[in-house]
């Protein structure tokens, strides 16, 4: 008797518009903070075409450098336990946001401080239809010169592919990152295997 062979991966869903998006995903810095920036950008496919239903997550360190050690910011409706949105407190290092119809996702939060060995940056996963695993890359910022020429994954770059990694500011604490997951200028991902 033979043994059967293994089948591949494949896609099922997507299921992100109800399953894991939740109110506030995207606002990670407590209402009000004086250093709050933006940074917001579009999911684009391998022909530059938006992703409506794409998932983008981040994570990142305060504007110390230190990863948060405080419990979720989610606040719960005690009527039926669901999500009511984020606390408007704590800076919990966590987002996760929805792209819209135009494939655009916003977060608004601070500025993440230097880990030692590696220039400032927020991590960030992205789920999408058609992927058949999520996939990791980060997001550095323009001002950070001296150590992004010193950070271990952006020197191992040659300038193209680095400038995928690298946010474009725009004006008032603005930043702009678009994630191109196939060709031209497709953004660096980063393998965990």
């Amino acid at each position: 008797m033979s043994r059967p062979e293994l089948t591949p991966s494949q896609t099922v869903g997507p299921f992100f518009g109800y399953a894991l998006p939740f109110p506030d995903g995207g606002t990670m810095a407590p209402a009000g903070h004086p250093d709050t920036v933006t940074v917001h950008g579009y999911v684009l496919d391998g022909a530059g075409a938006p992703i409506p239903d794409a998932l983008v997550e981040l994570w990142q360190a305060d504007p110390a450098g230190e990863f948060p050690r405080v419990g979720g910011s989610m606040r719960r409706n005690p009527v039926d336990g669901g999500y009511l949105g984020r606390n408007g407190v704590d800076f919990t290092g966590f987002g996760r946001i929805a792209t819209d119809a135009k494939g655009r996702w916003v977060a608004r939060t601070l500025l993440p401080g230097a880990r030692p060995g590696h220039a400032p940056h927020i991590s960030v996963c992205v789920f999408a239809r058609g992927l058949l695993h999520h996939l990791f890359t980060r997001v550095y910022f323009p001002e950070n010169t001296e150590a992004n020429a010193a950070d271990p994954l952006l020197s191992s770059l040659d300038a193209a592919r680095r400038g995928t990694l690298v946010a474009t500011a725009e004006q008032d604490r603005t930043y702009r990152f678009d994630i191109r997951l196939q060709g031209e200028r497709e953004t660096v991902f980063l393998d965990f295997g």
